[in-house]
């Protein structure tokens, strides 16, 4: 694992492996498929991308949204992987030179659809190219039991049973109940695979339920405690997204809208604005989301209770990506509870399906429906409740949520400390690092970050691709003078390094001078 350990430094800056990340490289590299559930912002992607850079041949990985592939590979470029992608997002011509390009061995990691393992084009490449890994990201899009089920996900098993040379199979995912991780390892015919869950537990995330009187009220208020960070607003409906869009545009709040029924464009152009921090704040159904890899969302709302505790915990999962401390508010009404029976009596109707199965998915989406409401009404760690669901031994007191930090009130807008994570009866770092800040320290973080933006803006890029809030918090403390003190910092690889480092490094000399300590 020498090679491993080599590549983590160099591409990722990062001295040691998370845990779980180990075990499961030395799997696929040894040949063993792999059925890993991690939660997000676990470092799923290390997982299946080192392996890619230490095989011989091409690694596949099969993703289902093209915002996630594009991330991705705009990520692994900056670090200096050669790396593509294979979607709709792609015009004929492009395609065409992204296969060319592929069959010449200039990428190391294709990402692709799962529809596109189907087409005539892919198959005649896929068929004479050295295929030595096939990575299949938020695998439990292959359950029709799950809540994200994709059709298209099974034709992944016939696909790498029909090349010359089946390739060593992972399958990764962060929301999976053990009925759901069966159905992966069922459907997907993996052999003899290393199963691993490294466990749900996000603990740079405060949790916290209110049942306000007013949302819209109430919406405000968790905004002004927010400041300048960036969140995610999550809603029930189409007509509450653009309810609470119009309201935050009525009060002075920029925000930008998703949802499955506004224009193709104004889809793109507002995950563009919100990935590239041009606008700090998006309100969405859960058609926005899966496979969003931004770093620096700060808070999570709910605006409408989720229909599941799978989608909570995928959605509310999109803050603190990158480990530092992140807020996850629940606002509940009972109305949210009649919305979602709605729409699931809705969703029994699609005459795609036969009776019987339409009955059971209806049982099941009921249940997962109704476990949800028993979160939102609980009196115990909402941690732990998250936990219990998921398979896991939950705390009695994690001491980062409403519940423990006693917000719990019955009808009454709850209110979160300035600072979720300071009453912990053991504090936990990550949450804490920005909180401890000395003023300069903060001062310095600042600059920082308006360095980044700047370069950001000139590569084209999201912000968070050049380095992460977390990086940047570890330069603001750490303050280093050299390269040979930058390379130090976790999250700085020799790549970013080489591209971004002197300008981060005159920064900070300039602040040090500024300040009277250089």
């Amino acid at each position: 694992m020498d090679q491993a350990h080599t590549l983590l430094k160099r591409y990722y800056g990062y001295d040691r492996f998370r845990p779980g990340q180990e075990e499961i490289i030395r799997a696929l590299c040894g040949g063993q498929d792999v059925l890993a559930v991690m939660p997000t912002g676990a470092g799923k992607s290390v997982c299946f991308q080192i392996p890619a850079l230490m095989q011989e041949g091409i690694s596949l990985i099969v993703s289902p949204l093209v915002s996630l592939m594009r991330d991705q590979v705009m990520a692994l470029v900056q670090m200096g992987v050669p790396a593509a992608f294979l979607n709709s997002s792609l015009t004929p011509r492009q395609y065409a030179l992204a296969l060319e390009r592929a069959r010449q061995g200039r990428y190391k990691l294709i990402y692709v659809a799962p529809e596109r393992l189907t087409s005539p084009a892919f198959l005649d490449f896929a068929f004479s190219a050295r295929i030595d890994l096939l990575a299949v990201d938020e695998a439990h899009c292959i359950s029709q039991w799950g809540q994200d089920f994709r059709p298209a996900y099974l034709e992944i098993p016939r696909f790498a049973a029909s090349l010359p040379h089946r390739p060593v199979v992972g399958a990764f995912t962060a929301t999976a109940t053990p009925q759901v991780r069966k159905d992966i390892e069922t459907l997907l015919a993996l052999e003899a695979p290393r199963k691993l869950v490294t466990g749900f537990d996000r603990e740079n995330l405060y949790l916290e339920v209110r049942r306000p009187g007013s949302k819209k009220a109430e919406l405000l208020q968790v905004l002004g405690q927010q400041g300048e960070d960036c969140g995610i607003i999550y809603c029930a409906t189409r007509k509450t997204v653009e309810e609470v869009h119009g309201f935050l545009q009525d009060n002075g709040i920029s925000a930008v809208r998703y949802h499955a029924g506004l224009p193709d464009e104004e889809r793109r152009q507002s995950q563009e604005d919100f990935l590239f921090d041009r606008c700090r704040i998006m309100v969405a159904t859960n058609a926005f989301g899966m496979g969003i890899d931004k770093s620096n969302v700060r808070f999570v709302i709910h605006y409408n209770m989720p229909k599941d505790l799978e989608s909570y915990y995928q959605e509310a999962g999109r803050a603190g990506r990158d480990g530092a401390a992140a807020r996850c508010i629940l606002l509940y009404s009972g109305q949210d509870v009649r919305t979602h029976q709605f729409l699931i009596e809705k969703s029994s109707e699609n005459e795609a399906l036969d009776p019987e199965t339409a009955r059971q998915l209806r049982v099941a989406e009921e249940d997962r429906l109704r476990r949800m409401t028993f979160y939102c009404h609980s009196k115990r760690c909402l941690r732990g409740e998250l936990l219990r669901y998921f398979g896991e031994k939950g705390p009695e007191n994690c001491g980062n949520c409403s519940v423990c930090l006693g917000l719990y009130q019955q009808e009454s807008p709850a209110r979160a400390p300035a600072a979720p994570g300071l009453a912990r009866p053991k504090p936990n770092r990550k949450a804490l690092a920005q909180a401890q800040l000395t003023d300069s320290q903060r001062e310095l973080f600042e600059r920082l970050r308006a360095l980044r933006a700047s370069l950001a803006r000139r590569q084209g890029v999201p912000a968070f691709v050049i380095f992460t809030d977390k990086t940047l918090l570890e330069l603001a403390v750490e303050a280093p003078r050299s390269p040979r003190q930058l390379g130090e910092i976790s999250g700085v690889g020799e790549h970013k390094a080489a591209a971004y480092g002197e300008e981060f490094l005159a920064e900070i000399r300039s602040f040090l001078r500024q300040e009277g300590e250089l």
